[in-house]
């Protein structure tokens, strides 16, 4: 028998620490822009962010930080936000993110349960850290000058440590400073799901997952990223990592414009025209009031022409896609979650769909895509007794677009728990996969059609409704900003779809021209047959149409053929 080959290769661990030096060492003429609260901008070289970021693991491993304990951020999207990025897991923490958009009663009850030790917060958020600071005690408040203003007798009263001040006293052992020894499976940040059904659950992501879920989005089909780049990230630094764009841009050298708090639509068409992005990345409710905003001033502002824009969080509809089209802005939409790092998937046109019709693309883009490298997908339907049961083979849907199941997942920079919380078959298979709580099916060329969350879909007369497919189908009409639809009961059918409607300025539409527009799109009894033209659609904490809050203001409806 011949002998057992083994891998030459050498036994490198992953490492964040590899992408901070990689940055300091290759790209120190690398710009980060962060936008402060004046609207002024700051500007540091990859130089200078290197040494801070060192500056700031001294400076934490001299307070006394632990291997594997956390430290939390209460920030905007800014400079000081990044260096925590590397910072923290470089002295051995876990940097953990913490929404601002929660209530402070759900923020408190986070940070408690993650057993947070340090706080790195924003001088504008103090206001918010007052009303959760009973609900747990921080050994460590350090106040970023965010405002530029002299801190309160207030602030000083408190014993808070200036950010600067901190970071500062470590300035000539930065250049010394050693590295905490880790294992690639060693914890280096963690993110809380948004709690919309019970408690938020934490995911806990390691130096492996992080690099790996990098390397993955920077390819060509799916972020396709590169040092040239000047990247726009909308999305929160505080809500799923930014979906890994912080590490990925740190890594390539790229250049960040980081917008702070300053998110209103016109902010950021004044930003894209100060620095014009090459990649922006945000939610559609965000992207829908941008390209309101500039279509109702024409000539007051120019999206950068052949800007690529990543856009995720909910399903985007394809009357998004073709408006900034028009603009020269190609949208890539991403689907995943938390857990899932986040991407997951990206709906970008295969090679055997090039020469389609340009119909067919932005019916395509219009898709949650199609799986990254490395992520295995699944679709498990349920079976007769109300499971899911992936034991049974028949209940693995085909790859057909018709099949309709739950999507599962597994990968490398999957969760596969949850911190502090013990494992559920609620959320994980016995064999080892993530249930997302989506439902969907995939085409034969592997494309994912999101049919809606499993809480959202609508069962009207026996039969499944996507409500999902409705909302992008009533986005399409040209007197439509934004349309949600929930499932209301109903005493013949068990459950209609109920239509919430946001009208663009100065626009009209009544119901029966809505339904006319939907018909041939949709089966009749698939229509809905109420809409309610409402001022604003509520969103959460991450900016998604908040249905629970309009199936609470619309728990009943008097219906016409009851």
């Amino acid at each position: 028998m011949a002998e057992r080959i083994r891998s030459t290769m050498m036994d490198v661990p992953l490492s964040l620490n590899h992408l901070l030096e990689r940055a300091g060492r290759l790209f120190p003429q690398g710009e980060v822009i962060s936008r402060l609260p004046d609207k002024s901008l700051r500007r540091h070289t990859y130089a200078q962010y290197y040494q801070r970021t060192r500056q700031l693991a001294a400076a934490l491993k001299a307070a006394g930080l632990h291997q594997g304990d956390r430290v939390a951020t209460l920030c905007w999207n800014h400079h000081v936000h990044l260096e925590a990025y590397f910072g923290i897991p470089a002295a051995g923490g876990v940097m953990h993110t913490l929404n601002l958009r929660l209530s402070p009663d759900e923020i408190g009850w986070i940070a408690g349960h993650a057993q947070d030790r340090f706080l790195i917060v924003d001088d504008v958020l103090l206001p918010l850290y007052e009303q959760f600071k009973h609900l747990h005690a921080f050994e460590k408040v350090l106040v970023f000058n965010f405002s530029g203003q002299p801190a309160s007798s207030a602030q000083q009263a408190a014993g808070h440590v200036d950010y600067e001040s901190f970071i500062g006293a470590q300035e000539s052992a930065a250049a010394s400073f050693e590295y905490a020894d880790h294992r690639e499976d060693d914890p280096v940040a963690m993110c809380y799901t948004s709690g919309t059904t019970g408690r938020p659950k934490g995911v806990v992501y390691s130096h492996r997952s992080t690099i790996l879920h990098s390397l993955v989005g920077c390819a060509r089909d799916f972020w396709s990223l590169s040092g040239t780049d000047t990247i726009l990230p909308v999305t929160p630094m505080f809500h799923a990592n930014s979906w890994g764009i912080p590490y990925a841009a740190v890594m390539l050298g790229s250049k960040l414009v980081l917008p702070g708090p300053h998110l209103h639509p016109t902010d950021l068409l004044d930003l894209m025209t100060l620095e014009p992005p090459t990649m922006a990345l945000g939610v559609p409710t965000i992207w829908m009031t941008l390209i309101q905003a500039l279509e109702a001033h024409p000539g007051k502002w120019q999206l950068p022409v052949g800007m690529r824009s990543l856009v995720g969080g909910s399903a985007v509809p394809e009357a998004l896609i073709r408006a900034f089209a028009k603009h020269g802005v190609n949208i890539t939409q991403g689907w995943g979650m938390t857990e899932t790092s986040p991407l997951a998937s990206t709906s970008y046109i295969k090679s055997e769909l090039l020469g389609s019709s340009a119909d067919e693309q932005f019916r395509r883009k219009a898709l949650a895509g199609v799986p990254v490298p490395l992520v295995d997908f699944r679709l498990v339907r349920e079976t007769q007794t109300g499971e899911a049961d992936p034991t049974q083979g028949a209940d693995i849907c085909d790859w057909d677009n018709e099949q309709v199941g739950e999507i599962q997942v597994r990968g490398p920079f999957i969760t596969g728990d949850y911190h502090a919380v013990e494992r559920s078959a609620e959320k994980f298979t016995s064999d080892g996969w993530l249930r997302t709580g989506d439902v969907a099916a995939i085409d034969a060329h592997g494309y994912l059609r999101i049919a809606d969350r499993t809480k959202d879909l609508i069962k009207s007369g026996g039969e499944w409704i996507s409500s999902v497919d409705l909302e992008n189908a009533i986005m399409g009409h040209p007197a439509v900003a934004e349309a949600a639809v929930i499932a209301v009961p109903h005493p013949r059918w068990a459950e209609r779809p109920l239509a919430c409607v946001v009208l663009r300025p100065d626009q009209q539409v009544d119901s029966a021209q809505l339904q006319a527009f939907l018909a041939g799109r949709f089966a009749k009894w698939q229509i809905p047959d109420a809409f309610v033209m409402l001022p604003a659609i509520p969103r959460t904490s991450t900016g998604k149409f908040w249905k629970a809050k309009l199936r609470e203001q619309f728990p009943s409806w008097t219906w016409a053929d009851a």
